[in-house]
C-alpha cells in the first residue's frame, strides 16, 4: 500500500462487476431460502430497509454459519463476472490505480475468491463481516468492515486519504439504490460517478437527491424494462479503460 497510487476505483460487486448477488452463495447452500433472500436484497437495495435489519433478517434465516468449504463449492459451481473484469483490475493496478471492492457482499466470500486464485489481488476490500473467515496471506492488505451502505463513502475516503489521492481523481461504481449513498458522498466530493447496470433504483436515488451521473455503463434499466443478463455479459469492463485513463490524467 506503500506505492505511489495516483487514484482509485471503488466499486460495488453484485450486479455492478458480477452478474450474482451477495447472497447467492447461502441460497446456494440452502435453496429453500432462496425466496425469502431475495426478498431481503430488493428490499435494502431499494432503500426500503437498512442493512443492518437486512443482515439481522439473514441472520434469523440461517440454520448454522456457512463454512470455507461450502463456500468453495459454491465458487466451483457458479462463479463469475462480467466480461473483462479482471483485465480491468489488473489494468488498474499496472497503471497505479488502486483498485478497490466496495460492497455489501460478505468479507468471506471475496477471501475465498482470492485464496483460489479467482481474482487478480485487490488492495482494499470493503464488505461486510457476516461471514469472515481466519486472514489468509492472499486477502486484501485493507480489509475495511461495513455495516450500513453509507459505510462505503466513509472506507473509501479513508483509503483516499490515507494515500493522499484528491477527490477527482477518485471513479466511483455502483448498479443499484444500495450506492446512491455512495454516489451521494462521491457528488458532494467531486468523485468521478459510473453507473453500470444501472438500476431504477440508483437513477431515483440519484434524481431525487440532484446527483448526475457522469457515465452509464452497460444495460440502463432505468430505460429497460426486463432485466436481460445475456446482453449484459456482452460489454466489456475493459473498455472503461480509455475513461478512467482520461480521468487520471
Amino acid at each position: 500500500m506503500t506505492r505511489p497510487y495516483k487514484a482509485i476505483v471503488s466499486s460495488d460487486w453484485s450486479e455492478c462487476l458480477s452478474p450474482c448477488g451477495p447472497f447467492d452463495c447461502l441460497a446456494f447452500n440452502h435453496p429453500e431460502l432462496e425466496e425469502d433472500l431475495a426478498a431481503v436484497f430488493r428490499q435494502y437495495t431499494g432503500n426500503r430497509i437498512s442493512l443492518g435489519e437486512a443482515t439481522g433478517r439473514i441472520r434469523n434465516l440461517l440454520p448454522d454459519p456457512l463454512s470455507a468449504d461450502r463456500m468453495d463449492a459454491y465458487l466451483e459451481a457458479s462463479f463469475s463476472t462480467y466480461r473483462g473484469v479482471p483485465d480491468l483490475i489488473r489494468w488498474c493496478l499496472d497503471n497505479k490505480i488502486l483498485f478497490m471492492i466496495n460492497t455489501t457482499g460478505m468479507i468471506g466470500y471475496f477471501q475465498r475468491i482470492f485464496a483460489k486464485g479467482l481474482l487478480p489481488p485487490v488492495p482494499a476490500l470493503s464488505a461486510h463481516p457476516l461471514i469472515r473467515y481466519p486472514g489468509l496471506r492472499s486477502d486484501p492488505l485493507r480489509v475495511y468492515e461495513l455495516f450500513e451502505t453509507r459505510d462505503k463513502g466513509r472506507n473509501t475516503e479513508a483509503v483516499a486519504r490515507s494515500l493522499g489521492i484528491p477527490a477527482e481523481k477518485i471513479i466511483l461504481m455502483g448498479d443499484s439504490g444500495g450506492d446512491g449513498p455512495h454516489f451521494e458522498w462521491g457528488a458532494k466530493s467531486g468523485a468521478f460517478l459510473i453507473g453500470s447496470m444501472t438500476k431504477a433504483s440508483l437513477d431515483s436515488y440519484c434524481r431525487e437527491n440532484s446527483i448526475v451521473i457522469n457515465l452509464r455503463f452497460g444495460l440502463d434499466y432505468s430505460k429497460v424494462e426486463k432485466q436481460d443478463q445475456k446482453k449484459e455479459l456482452e460489454f466489456n469492463f475493459l473498455d472503461l479503460a480509455a475513461t478512467i485513463e482520461k480521468i487520471v490524467c
